[in-house]
């Protein structure tokens, strides 16, 4: 073998720089002559980004000849050879591309795809391989003579000039190619031309195609020549739709033990032999002819032309799978596609991914790149004159051909602007979305026909679900770049009432929208018994008997009308065809038209849920010529089961005008009509349908669920018929009584189809037929009960077999055994029939039902068996007790010294530990093809929940004989590199790896690196945090030194069982603008004050929200984790969200189910603390599963999900019961903490005549723990402490004194510390409990000693408007419950004094109730009412107003400004940068405020907006433009404060828009959509329902009297409260009450429609009381008193 030509060497040898991937690197003497050819442009290459921009010089190219030999390929080449379990397998060799860069391992190369050039190849091999005497005459010539077929075309083939036992071969392949495409296979092999003959057409154009020939091993010839011919018309059908061939010839050679299905090369197509198939064969062909096909295909996409970059791979693969469904007519899987595409999925084109795609990904790019394609073809014809990618794809191949696309590359982009010029279409927006976008938009469409307007008005909504699983995970979001919103044109179909479709383009821009489509015809639907029926009827006879006229009319004739059994009323009767009755005609008889379909052309992937009635749907599927119409209405009737439906499918089933997928998808959907309502009418049309292939009955009324089904001799020779009796006997295995059990007819049926089944006189084989036979067999022999209720948990007590079910189970083994021993001595093809006898055992072991013996499945896991074979036989051992040290020795033993591949596959299963038998023993088998849903769907806690059991188990994760026989294989040196990648995997899940420290990185920057000469080296913006354990409060607020602070006396914190009230009335509450941070360790008072805390051992922690309720914290972690496994669950998509009756078209739900409940209710009622204990939560869970069992009937789509999801939540209910038993065994349950009250001393001086020591300083506290209770009339208030990251253990600091040294003032030596976001929400619950103080002391209900004051009243709107702010703060406490304490401003100096004075002792209690009255806010001219002085409005303190500090100025009006909203601010400025003042000093810049004349930060804006000195918006946005303006002052541009700032700016505008929006908050609006729900289901709200329509009421002049802007109804209500038209609940009141009055204004008062106004508005009121009254339940205080409420009747 030579090495390829010069160019391809010589440049890596030239650009060294090139070389450094390590790929080939070449030193050139200095005797060899470099001479320069030219020079090349300055223009760097695409692909090498920060290339020189200087030109440099081409050298001539240079050829370098390299010798080498290879021994023993570690991949590349494959050799087979006979050995002692095959015996008679032919020896060969052929490349295989076993991995991404094997080529390198047999040849010098550069592997890469995208370096090409031009190859010759000489091989010498032996003449024959034969064993042959040393005298032979050279002139014999062999039987079976070596062949090498390779890559390239063939130039010579001679004898060997020195050995005439040797032949020689050449090759040159002209056109240049990447060594990842070059192939070449050697051995024995049969040719067969493949002719151009075979073809019908033009014999010239025929003469013009390229040569093909086919080549198999010997033995193989005839199966050789019934597979392959078929290829010659795909070569016809690609030369003419795209092209010349861009090779000269094309070879397919069929091989053993190849490691893919398929290994495509230039000219070349190296295909398993398990592709061949002989003449008998039916299944096998259409896997064949798509594996052949789109080899072939890819010649001209994919070796040709080559992915510019990996991105680029999905236009690539796209199109060769595109081109070769044109050729295959085949349907594309678009279910597939959006199944996948829900957010687990990358976009197919990710152009910043540079790394080709995952294993795990591409399969799914290789399923959606050609629908993309596909959708996109559909557009593009429709943009104008172009006819799609069918003029866009011969113009990409005939440039790559003639050399116009540089390096035969192809880019995404290139791809889209070849499209826009063939076809003048802008696919910006179609590319962003489907290609460099992920996700599949959901549509839901609703019609209805306006009369008046003669339109159909059709309702759209999108949902994009990859968009919403992402929508709050930046990072995924990001990463996977979900599509919000697709947009583009979709084409409707309305079928009008003369047959006539018309065509209608929907304009999707909006995720909702109704469209108002016009009607053409005023015809009605034709009926039975009518003149039109008639003359339809005799025309359809006309077509039978050969009128040409008549059968071009039959357009509008159903398919299969007048079919003789249908039509002939002895027939009917007999298969007990139902009609539409009498009301159902009538109904028909008034639809202006036939049926609509959507996305009529197919250029959307999109799940389309479309409903309209089933006599429309009938429509369709009998009358619509389009295949993937009559699929949609198959599918659609299959989920509104009923007689009629079952006829129609019976009817479907046997009209052969139907295309065979469609007749069995009918088939399979006769099962849903087989339950008991119906008596099993599905069941006796399957039965009836199978009769044709048996032997008649002797009496032609014998009832068929008594009768033994004899087949006849099998004929299939019509090859649709074969499908459809295959999917029949499917369905008929899946017919279920409402226990889970199969009938014994069934069962008793399949056996005797088994046991007579006869194919002597059959043209073809029945092996496929036999199989699904078997499988079908296993089905009905397994109940679907829930494993854990049923037979097939092994844990469980397993049901008696009645004596009948045991004789049936026994006659089905003694079968399906028969057939495995009768393959055994004529094999089936791949011996497909023994694999289903293992699967079948299979079944029956993992469901109970028989014992799982490995004696059987041992001998066919030997070498010897097929392939196939062997890995079935191991799965069987898997589900047993592999881990046994004899069946483990054995298992790995096959793993590494196994000839075949079957190691590989071993591997992967055993790797794949989550699916094996010891975690699955209760594992349900399906034969639904569900497994990836299955695989989908587990989360990943329940996968390391898994690995963590495998573990710890002793005889998987703790058996030492496991390691022992792993450890051996990963280290051996000749092992195969795939297996010991899965040895290793084994072990990462068996055996828990040590733990490595993480790598320490350290960055050296140079010395000539600028610093900033700033004392401390972080900017004045950024918080330091210092490394001590304990940390001060410090005063912020305005810069202010020029006040002094008095001392006030020092106070000591002692926790006591209950506080003193004469200690309490010292206490001193922080002053606003202090700054706690959660590392906080004491607090700092004014000046001169000491303040000691003693710590306390243990943090009492309050009870979160989910558990106010009385749920321990393991029943809450078991009901989430139940919930989370419920809401992952396929079958949970029904319970997700409450029944909507009109949605869900069930009208008449809430009269048969009195208490409905939903997953969405039940994850409600666990976070609001509703349930106490798990057993409730599990009552009204078994609640949801009887209202869907008594409501749904048994048998339907909804019923047979409520069982599985009963059966999921029953399996994971019973681990948790148990896991919680055990924890409940081993450890006691957690009490709450105790009560421990905070108890203030005074120690020096009274307080209003305080002491001023010489020198002070506060002393220092080690982390306190200080416990606050809200809501009640405790004073001592103060902040919990939360671990540093700094220190794990608090360490006590001691005093230490200044020598001599004068106290500086508080902002001064105060250290800084950072915000944790609790300021704003301790002034919030204080101002709460303040006023409920008030509210309760008012009524003198709960008299509290000392002074007190009273704040005014506010009305009830006022209530409801803070009502929600109130909820928001709440939420924010609610994991803790310890909101932290409220800062106050610095000048306040004695506020030590004043807050305990109204206060009186209480016992200190570890939960916090807050109850929610309205809360009296600064806010100018909010309330009529007088207002309190400023004094009052800032420090709400009893009695001592006059000792309070200078007083909050008085708001001014604004007329064109915004109110302030304290709320929506103070949500705002939560931030953790710029939270306090500058210090010049700590921060390092002592020119701060020589330069900054007004400065601001976040932290004075937030004690300014708790002292109420904001009274419009508009004045919170100029100061914090301020805090910017003077960041970006003081620091220089691009420095880290300044980046800070932009970046914070950025994010303080767009959270600004949001607290600017007039909208009413989320919550509000909820809770009125709640209330309209609960109206409009009152009697009383008939009235009010509906618009008021004067026309059809009689009453013309309602609009003189109600104007039309001030008429008002429930729907009209409801729309504006959806659409947000509402800024207050109060415009909701008002429209409420404007619809009442206008009732009473037009009917008047004494009037019915008024007494009913009147009622109804009391009604109103009175649940809007009682909906306010249920959400403060929980946050009163325990006999605490709600301030009054007001309440108005009407009338």
């Amino acid at each position: 073998m030579t090495s390829p030509s010069g160019p391809f060497i010589s440049t890596a040898a030239m650009h060294p720089a090139e070389g450094d991937e390590g790929e080939l690197s070449i030193a050139i003497p200095k005797e060899v002559p470099l001479k320069v050819s030219g020079i090349l442009a300055a223009t760097p290459e695409p692909q090498t980004p920060g290339a020189s921009t200087l030109p440099t010089l081409e050298f001539a190219p240079i050829t370098v000849h390299i010798e080498y030999s290879v021994r023993n390929p570690s991949d590349g080449l494959t050799f087979i050879r006979p050995s002692d379990a095959y015996p008679y397998r032919v020896p060969h060799v052929y490349t295989t591309p076993s991995s991404p860069d094997a080529a390198r391992c047999w040849v010098p190369c550069i592997d890469s795809i995208w370096e090409r050039c031009t190859w010759d190849f000489e091989f010498v091999v032996p003449r024959s391989l034969e064993d042959s005497p040393t005298t032979m005459d050279e002139d014999v010539q062999s039987e079976h003579p070596t062949l090498v077929i390779c890559s390239g075309e063939l130039v010579e083939q001679v004898a060997h000039p020195y050995n005439s036992n040797k032949t020689i071969f050449t090759f040159s392949q002209a056109t240049p190619t990447s060594v990842q495409h070059i192939g070449f296979a050697a051995g024995p092999f049969h040719v067969l031309p493949i002719s151009a003959g075979d073809v019908a057409g033009d014999d010239s154009s025929n003469s013009l195609q390229p040569l093909m020939h086919s080549f198999c091993l010997p033995g193989r010839e005839s199966q050789l020549a019934a597979s392959v011919p078929f290829i010659r018309q795909a070569m016809t059908f690609f030369t003419t739709e795209f092209g010349s061939y861009p090779f000269g010839s094309h070879k397919f050679v069929f091989v053993d033990e190849p490691s893919t299905l398929r290994f495509d090369t230039s000219g070349l197509t190296i295909v398993s032999v398990d592709l061949l198939h002989g003449e008998d064969a039916i299944d096998q062909v259409y896997e064949t002819r798509q594996a052949l096909s789109h080899g072939l295909a890819c010649q001209w996409i994919g070796i040709n032309i080559l992915p510019k970059t990996w991105s680029d791979l999905w236009l690539v693969n796209g199109l060769g799978l595109y081109i070769t469904g044109l050729f295959l007519r085949k349907l594309l899987d678009m279910e597939r596609v959006v199944e996948w595409d829900q957010g687990a999925m990358p976009p197919v084109c990710q152009p910043q991914i540079q790394d080709p795609p995952d294993s795990a990904v591409l399969p799914f790019i290789n399923l959606k790149s050609p629908l993309v394609l596909h959708i996109l073809d559909r557009r593009l014809c429709k943009s104008g004159t172009s006819l799609g990618l069918s003029r866009v794809l011969p113009k990409l191949f005939l440039s790559a051909i003639s050399g116009e696309l540089q390096n035969n590359v192809l880019s995404t982009s290139h791809f889209l602007r070849t499209c826009r010029k063939v076809s003048g279409a802008d696919l910006t927006s179609f590319a962003d979305q489907w290609i460099y976008g992920s996700g599949c938009p959901t549509f839901g469409f609703s019609a209805s026909f306006n009369r008046k307007k003669m339109a159909v008005e059709i309702t759209m909504r999108q949902d994009a679900p990859a968009w919403k699983g992402y929508e709050h995970d930046e990072v995924r979001r990001t990463l996977l770049n979900p599509v919000p919103f697709f947009e583009g044109q979709m084409t409707i179909r309305i079928h009008e009432a003369d047959g006539t479709p018309y065509e209608h383009v929907l304009d999707i821009r909006s995720s909702f929208k109704r469209y108002e489509v016009p009607f053409n015809t005023k015809y009605k639907r034709v009926r039975r018994n009518t003149k039109r029926y008639l003359a339809r009827q005799a025309a359809a006879q006309a077509a039978a008997e050969g009128d040409a006229e008549a059968a071009e009319a039959m357009g509008m004739i159903d398919m299969g009308f007048g079919l003789e059994i249908w039509e002939k009323e002895k027939e009917r009767e007999n298969w007990k065809v139902a009609d539409w009755t009498e009301d159902d005609e009538q109904v028909m008889s008034g639809a202006t038209y036939e049926w609509i379909r959507m996305d009529a052309d197919f250029e959307w992937i999109a799940t389309i849920e479309f409903t309209q009635p089933d006599f429309m749907w009938v429509s369709q599927l009998q009358r619509d010529r389009d295949v993937v119409a009559q699929l949609e209405a198959v599918r659609a009737l299959s989920k509104m089961p009923n007689a009629i439906v079952s006829s129609t499918f019976t009817k479907t089933v046997l009209v052969t005008n139907y295309f065979y997928r469609v007749r069995c998808e009918a088939a399979l959907a006769l099962v849903t009509c087989a339950y008991q309502q119906l008596d099993f009418l599905g069941l006796f049309h399957l039965f009836k349908l199978f009769l044709r292939y048996c032997y008649d009955p002797d009496d032609s009324q014998q009832d068929l669920f008594t009768h033994s089904y004899v087949p006849r001799p099998n004929d299939f020779s019509d090859i649709a018929e074969y499908f459809v009796r295959r999917a029949i006997v499917k369905s008929i295995s899946q017919v279920r009584f409402a226990n889970g059990k199969c009938p014994t007819i069934v069962r008793q049926f399949l056996i005797d189809q088994l046991k007579y089944n006869d194919n002597t006189a059959s043209s073809y084989t029945d092996a496929f037929y036999i199989c699904t036979i078997i499988s079908a067999l296993a089905c009905a022999s397994v109940s679907t009960v829930p494993p854990e209720r049923g037979e097939l948990a092994p844990t469980e007590v397993k049901s008696d077999q009645t004596s009948e079910e045991a004789d049936l189970l026994k006659q089905a083994l003694s079968e399906v055994d028969r057939y495995r021993s009768m393959d055994r001595l004529i094999p089936s093809p791949h011996n497909v029939v023994t694999i289903a006898t293992l699967e079948f055992r299979l079944i029956l072991s993992v469901a109970g039902l028989i014992p799982n013996d490995p004696r059987v499945y041992f001998p066919l896991t030997r070498e010897g068996n097929y392939t196939q074979v062997r890995v079935a036989a191991f799965d069987a051992l898997f589900l047993s007790k592999w881990y046994t040290p004899k069946i483990m020795r054995y298992i790995l033993a096959v793993a590494a010294s196994d000839s075949s591949r079957t190691s590989l596959a071993l591997l992967v299963s055993m790797g794949e530990l989550k699916n094996s038998a010891k975690e699955s023993e209760s594992l349900l088998i399906e034969e639904d093809g569900s497994a990836q849903d299955k695989v989908k769907d587990t989360k990943k806690s329940e996968v390391d929940s898994l690995v963590r059991t495998l573990r710890k188990d002793k005889e998987v994760g703790k058996n030492e004989m496991i390691r022992e026989f792993l450890l051996p294989i990963a280290i051996a040196p000749d092992v195969d590199q795939d297996v010991r990648w899965s040895i290793i995997k084994l072990a990462d899940v068996l055996v828990r790896g040590s733990e490595e420290a993480p790598p320490k990185l350290s960055i050296h920057l140079p010395p000539s690196t600028p610093v900033v000469e700033v004392p401390p080296p972080l900017p004045a913006v950024k918080i330091p945090i210092q490394p001590k354990p304990s940390r001060t409060i410090r005063s912020g607020g305005p810069r202010n030194t020029s006040v002094s602070t008095p001392v006030t006396p020092k106070i000591r914190l002692v926790p006591s069982a209950h506080a003193e009230a004469t200690n309490q009335s010292s206490l001193s509450t922080p002053v606003a603008g202090q700054a706690v941070t959660k590392q906080a360790s004491a607090l700092q008072a004014p000046a001169g004050t000491k303040i000691k805390v003693k710590p306390k051992n243990k943090e009492a922690k309050a009870v979160p929200k989910a558990q106010s309720g009385g749920m321990t914290s393991f029943d809450l972690k078991a009901c989430r984790t139940a919930l989370q496994k419920l809401k992952s669950s396929k079958h949970s998509n029904l319970f997700l969200q409450p029944v909507d009756p009109v949605r869900d078209r069930a009208p008449n739900y809430f009269e048969i189910i009195k208490n409905p409940m939903d997953i969405s209710a039940m994850n409600a009622k666990l976070e609001a603390g509703m349930y106490k204990e798990r057993f409730a939560f599990e009552a009204d869970f078994h609640l949801m599963i009887r209202n869907a069992k008594t409501y749904n009937m048994p048998g339907t789509f909804a019923y047979n999900e409520t069982l599985s999801l009963e059966s999921v939540f029953d399996k994971s209910w019973a681990r948790i019961n148990n896991t919680i038993d055990m924890k409940s065994a081993n450890q006691p349950k957690p009490m709450p903490p105790p009560p421990v009250p905070i108890q203030a001393k005074t120690t020096a001086g009274p307080p209003k005549a305080p002491a001023t020591p010489a020198a002070s300083t506060s002393a220092v506290a080690p982390t306190p723990s200080l416990k606050l209770k809200i809501g009640g009339n405790l004073a001592s208030r103060a902040t919990p402490s939360t671990p540093s990251n700094n220190s794990a253990t608090p360490k006590t600091v001691p005093m230490v004194k200044p020598k001599g040294r004068k106290p500086k003032p508080v902002d001064t030596i105060s250290t800084p510390v950072v915000d944790d976001g609790s300021f704003d929400l301790l002034e919030e619950v204080i101002a709460i409990e303040k006023e409920q103080e008030k509210l309760v002391a008012s009524k003198k209900q709960r008299p509290f000693p000392g002074p007190e004051t009273t704040a005014p009243a506010k009305r009830k709107k006022d209530l409801l408007d803070e009502l929600e702010e109130d909820e928001e703060i709440l939420a924010l406490a609610s994991p803790s419950k310890k909101p932290s304490k409220s800062p106050q401003p610095a000048s306040s100096e004695k506020s030590s004094e004043k807050e305990g004075r109204a206060t009186s002792p209480a016992k200190f209690s570890g939960s916090i109730k807050i109850k929610k009255p309205s809360i009296p806010t600064s806010e100018p001219a909010s309330t009529p009412e007088a207002k309190p002085p400023a004094e009052n409005r800032q420090h709400s303190t009893k009695g001592k107003e006059k000792e309070v500090a200078p007083s909050t100025p008085t708001g001014h009006p604004f007329t064109s400004e915004t109110p302030i909203n304290k709320a929506k601010a103070r949500e705002v400025l939560k931030t953790a940068i710029f939270s306090r003042p500058v210090d010049p000093i700590q921060d390092g810049c002592p020119t701060y405020f020589e330069e900054i004349k007004n400065p601001m930060d976040f932290g004075t804006m937030m004690q300014n907006l708790n002292s109420g000195k904001y009274s419009t918006m508009e004045e919170v946005v100029r100061d914090a433009g301020l805090v910017f303006s003077n960041c970006r002052l003081f620091n220089p541009p691009t420095t880290y404060p300044v980046q800070c700032a932009d970046i914070l700016e950025r994010a303080f505008k767009k959270e600004w828009n949001r607290a600017a929006e007039k909208k009413m908050a989320w919550s509000e609006k909820r809770s009125l959509q709640s209330l309209m729900t609960t109206l409009v289901k009152d009697p009383l709200s008939f009235v009010f329902r509906e618009p008021v329509d004067p026309i059809a009421l009689g009453i013309p002049q309602y609009h003189d009297i109600i104007p039309r802007k001030d008429a008002r109804d429930l729907r009209t209500i409801r729309q504006k409260l959806d659409a947000d038209k509402y800024e207050t609940p109060e415009g909701w009141e008002a429209d409420i009450d404007l619809m009442i009055r206008n009732a009473i204004h037009f009917n008047g008062e004494e009037s019915e429609v008024g007494q009913i106004a009147v009622a109804f508005g009391n009604r109103i009121i009175e649940t809007r009381i009682q909906q306010g009254q249920k959400k403060r339940k929980e946050s009163e205080k325990p006999g605490g008193d709600q301030p009054a409420t007001k309440k108005a009747k009407l009338g």
